[in-house]
């Protein structure tokens, strides 16, 4: 087994200098690999940044994306912020594009032929099995520029492959932690669950210093095959001074059901695209999110349910708290294709303002080519119930405290919906964290 190359790079931007650095410090890796990341740096050249004119960044704050000045680091850093502690099967940590942490998986998951490898290393050992899968459905939704600039400069990132009718009972988590004025980072994670197979993966994004000032573009391929049950949550704890973009393609095939929660607490704008595609009769799709917004941050929700088979199904429910100045876009659409036949979708988005001055913009749609479906969508905008806080306040509790304790009520619904209590205690812990910093 030949060893990777070394990552210690000297050239610093983003720019066609440091794009040949970069490749030249993985000649190691398959060919396809390789030229898949230079037709991605000519894509991602050619490419526009986006404009008033596109549709898919209505409301979107343009002026923001600025992408000048960020370097790749280069060395891993010493602070290194992990996520509160429940039981977990197996774990990936990087910083700063090093491996700096894992926790192998058991034994007995390896002899059944589970794969759970940072990236470069499955490129390495396993390339076809990421080639078969690797952005199998190109990003549509709005940044495929900048899905073009993570996959020419992507060097991290996680592959988990779990084969037909194996269950990984304990989450799996990678944890990717960016440290350093001006850095950027590219991660790439890739989750492949077979036939009848059932598997959790939590991923954490964050920042080790909460005003460093950082540019973030990650991209994952989730695909759940015939009957297998995929939970995948992504929380983003970026720095405050954070531009960050994330797409998510989630692939479901035949009576295979998939989560996906996005919880957003970091970042100064910040992206989300998620497009989740019902491929085959009985698919499911459970698309949620939270955001706390505060300060003047924008968050920009951009979602598509496409529904290509009949008898699929689909929810999603995007919950946002709104302080002070802040921003949030919710954009999001169902696509029911003409063979998709009983389609039973929902889309709901919900903001919970907490302060005169922060905005939220909703645009809900439907894009219907089948007669025999059921499908609804909603926006509602609302500030906290005056009696409930009431309530509250006549109990003794203190105002801060009363609100707290209300958008925790606000956000139960959708943390309900994890099975696991331990990873439902954690994520209500960094909630609850993000309310006191």
């Amino acid at each position: 087994m030949s060893a990777l190359p070394a990552t210690n790079e000297t050239v610093t931007g983003l720019n066609s200098e440091r794009f040949a650095t970069h490749m030249g410090q993985r000649a190691a890796l398959p060919d396809w690999w390789l030229e898949a990341k230079k037709e991605a740096w000519n894509q991602y050249n050619a490419l526009p940044l986006p404009t008033r004119s596109d549709e898919r960044w209505r409301f979107s704050n343009l002026k923001g994306l600025d992408l000048e000045g960020f370097e790749l680091p280069e060395e891993a850093s010493l602070h290194v912020p992990h996520l509160p502690d429940f039981a977990h099967a197996g774990e990936i940590t990087f910083s700063n594009r090093q491996v700096v942490g894992r926790v192998t998986l058991a034994p007995e998951l390896i002899k059944q032929g589970v794969i759970f490898a940072p990236l470069n290393e499955a490129l390495r050992d396993h390339g076809d099995l990421v080639r078969q899968y690797f952005q199998k459905h190109p990003a549509n939704l709005g940044s495929e520029k900048f899905v073009a600039l993570n996959t020419a400069f992507t060097a991290t990132g996680a592959v988990l492959y779990v084969p037909t009718g194996v269950e990984i009972t304990a989450p799996l988590v990678v944890q990717h932690t960016l440290s350093g004025d001006h850095k950027a980072a590219f991660p790439h994670t890739l989750v492949i669950l077979e036939k009848n197979a059932k598997a959790t993966l939590v991923e954490y994004f964050v920042s080790a210093q909460s005003d460093a000032v950082h540019l973030v573009s990650g991209v994952n391929d989730l695909h759940a095959g015939p009957g297998s049950q995929l939970t995948y949550v992504g929380v983003q704890n970026w720095s405050r001074r954070t531009l960050a973009f994330q797409t998510n393609s989630i692939v479901a095939e035949r009576d295979a059901r998939v989560l996906s929660l996005s919880i957003h607490l970091g970042g100064n704008q910040s992206r989300h695209e998620s497009h989740s595609r019902l491929l085959g009769p009985g698919a499911h799709s459970e698309m949620l999110a939270l955001t706390i917004a505060d300060g003047e941050h924008e968050y920009d929700q951009r979602t598509m349910q496409t529904h290509a088979a009949p008898h699929t199904s689909s929810n999603l429910l995007y919950k946002n708290a709104l302080l002070d100045q802040a921003k949030t876009i919710f954009s999001g659409i169902i696509v029911v294709e003409p063979d998709a036949q009983k389609t039973d979708a929902y889309q709901s988005n919900r903001n919970l303002m907490l302060s005169d001055t922060a905005a939220a913009d909703s645009l809900p749609g439907l894009e219907i080519e089948a007669n025999d479906v059921r499908c609804t969508h909603g926006a509602t905008t609302s500030r906290i119930d005056a009696d409930q806080l009431y309530y509250l306040l006549s109990r003794g509790i203190p105002r801060a405290q009363a609100s707290e304790l209300l958008v925790f009520g606000f956000f139960e619904e959708v943390l309900n919906k994890l099975e696991d209590m331990e990873l439902h205690a954690a994520l209500s812990q960094l909630i609850q964290k993000k309310f006191k910093s």
